[in-house]
């Protein structure tokens, strides 16, 4: 595999861009790109990597922007995640985490251990599920489903750190930007009972598929189907808007999440595995 690292969104674009959309499998990777080159992500200055194989065809792709995990499909040969993570690391030493299908996941996270002498610890099991017809929810929710309003920015800054929080995932420093770009991009929705009591968001359409997430009502809200109701509309408005499927992730330690949208027509296809990638840690200071 021959390697190719840029920062350049274009670039990458044209070796691999058709190769992320191919695949639900690569449709977060495929999204992060979309909202880099349209100027819609919440990220930091970029870094994309693309494995080329003797055709000079993509076969393993990777890219970050700061403060959210390197992510990565294809790496699940051990070798080649050592060569990748040779020269990340020379640009971006400290990842965080990385996010992959398991194969590539905890391979990348070995690699890490070996090159940077650090430590890897798994921080969520995830499944991937899509949809391209929704089943109505047995018990609708009261309320409805609309765009988020600019009023209502202070709430859902809250609501996202919160989410954060609870699913220990790096969006808490970065509330505010991520509320903010996804409500300019029109991407942030609530469900409306006398007021907002839950809030998701969707991304663009990437070769024909919106991914639905976040997706989080607050503790007192909970256990009266507004997540559920909320998933199935915005499902059906995406469907209704030319999308051909749907897709979410779900934590697997989460039996309610992953029983609730099976129920509206949601398809488990494929997992998922955030990894922490922690530095080595540093020598103690001698004693004065």
């Amino acid at each position: 595999m021959r390697l190719e690292l840029t920062s350049d969104a274009e670039s990458f674009a044209a070796l691999a861009a058709d190769f992320l959309a191919a695949t639900p499998e690569r449709n977060l990777l495929a999204t992060v790109l979309n909202d880099v080159l349209t100027r819609s992500s919440s990220g930091g200055e970029p870094l994309f990597a693309c494995g080329l194989d003797e055709r000079d065809e993509p076969v393993a792709v990777a890219l970050r922007t700061p403060p959210w995990p390197l992510l990565a499909h294809g790496f699940d040969c051990a070798e080649d995640a050592r060569a990748l993570l040779a020269e990340w690391l020379a640009l971006d030493p400290r990842p965080g985490a990385v996010g992959a299908e398991p194969a590539t996941a905890r391979t990348l996270a070995g690699a890490w251990e070996d090159l940077a002498g650090g430590t890897s610890q798994l921080l969520r099991k995830e499944a991937m599920h899509a949809l391209d017809a929704v089943r109505a929810p047995a018990r609708p929710a009261p309320g409805r489903l609309r765009v988020a309003s600019p009023a209502e920015r202070p709430l859902l800054i809250a609501w996202e750190e919160a989410f954060g929080e609870e699913a220990n995932v790096a969006s808490r420093p970065q509330a505010a930007r991520n509320i903010d770009a996804r409500m300019a991009a029109g991407r942030l929705f609530v469900w409306d009972d006398g007021g907002a009591v839950s809030y998701l968001a969707r991304s663009g359409p990437v070769a024909g598929v919106t991914r639905i997430g976040p997706v989080y009502t607050p503790p007192e809200q909970r256990r009266r189907g507004y997540a559920t109701s909320a998933v199935a509309s915005l499902a059906q408005r995406s469907l209704d808007e030319g999308s051909s499927r749907c897709m979410l992730f779900t934590d697997l330690a989460n039996p309610t999440s992953n029983r609730i949208y099976a129920a509206i027509g949601f398809v488990r296809f494929g997992d998922w595995e955030d990894i922490a990638l922690r530095p080595r840690a540093a020598a103690a200071a001698p004693r004065p």
